[in-house]
């Protein structure tokens, strides 16, 4: 069954398969900023970071989630009718609560809502299942020098899917990389560093105190990762998530610039990523506030600026990745 057709369906009986299973939310196929050439991300659910920012919130938890679309919601109260969890709750006005600890995620309110308004985010896939997918677009991987990419959510956070499904594509010839924040033990990352080709990480701030309080982690096992793979000769590639008062200053540039600089010829290069607000309505879906709302995203100038600072460390320097 493909992606697209599996999205549609969900069954909280496909964690328990005979094979180890992974908890996917999304796989883009044809992507080309994740990675060198044309490329599949698998994105796995769950997240040990907390970003204020985030454009992914659906990624966070480590469970099946229920997102609705408020506008789309035609008020005919079916799903809380059908709810056998009794979860699902209608407020003044015809506004419907989710109590998210009682859901079960049984599927009763996505499958029967009239206006499509509700979905479940998160299906158990195999690594047979998922490399099914990936394998679709292995001629567009041949001629571009693509691959398959796996992303989050935090993928070594499911460590033993994410290490079999590496070992898996390096057996059929992928490239292979990660889109890794690089919280996890050092164990647990030094061996997914054997099965991947090259690493994409942010670096959100230097300053530890500032980075817990952004993410909810403190920073030091972050670079501390970010510095093996370095020298374990892993390319790596930088980000830096650029977030409106939260750590756009001069000083956390310099000393991310200078950090980058440190790890040496491994790095292929680094990209300055502007805050925008797309994921804003996503918190919404999931009941959950924005910490950011009303943030404006930074203006040219001031990138450019940043940028500058961080041309003479990097000389290999790209706004938007």
């Amino acid at each position: 069954m493909r992606w697209k057709e599996r999205q549609h369906k969900f069954s909280l009986e496909d964690k328990d398969k005979a094979q180890l299973t992974g908890l996917v939310f999304d796989i883009q196929r044809f992507a080309v900023h994740d990675g060198g050439g044309i490329r599949t991300l698998v994105f796995l659910k769950g997240c040990p970071l907390k970003c204020k920012w985030c454009q992914n919130p659906e990624s966070m938890s480590s469970k099946p989630e229920i997102m609705r679309i408020p506008h789309h919601c035609i008020s005919c109260v079916k799903c809380a009718t059908l709810c056998p969890e009794q979860a699902i709750v209608i407020k003044e006005n015809f506004k419907v609560e989710i109590d998210r600890d009682k859901c079960t995620y049984c599927g009763e309110c996505v499958e029967n809502c009239y206006a499509g308004s509700m979905t479940i985010v998160g299906r158990y896939l195999t690594v047979d299942e998922v490399m099914e997918e990936v394998e679709r677009d292995r001629p567009f991987y041949n001629t571009s020098g693509g691959g398959v990419t796996f992303s989050g959510g935090e993928p070594t956070l499911q460590s033993a899917f994410l290490l079999t499904a590496l070992k898996e594509a390096h057996k059929r010839g992928l490239h292979t990389a990660i889109e890794s924040c690089c919280f996890c033990a050092q164990e647990t990352f030094a061996k997914v560093l054997e099965h991947t080709d090259l690493v994409l990480t942010d670096i959100k701030h230097m300053d530890s105190a500032k980075h817990e309080e952004l993410t909810g982690v403190p920073n030091e096992q972050i670079l501390s990762n970010i510095k093996m793979a370095a020298e374990r000769g892993k390319t790596l590639r930088i980000r830096i998530p650029l977030i409106p008062g939260c750590n756009d200053s001069e000083e956390n540039i310099e000393a991310t610039a200078q950090f980058v600089a440190s790890l040496g010829g491994s790095v292929e290069g680094l990209d300055i990523l502007p805050y925008h607000r797309l994921g804003e309505p996503k918190w919404e879906q999931l009941d959950r506030e924005y910490a950011l709302n009303g943030v404006i995203p930074p203006n040219r100038e001031h990138v450019l600026a940043l940028k500058n600072l961080v041309l003479p460390h990097c000389p290999n320097v790209s706004v938007g990745g």
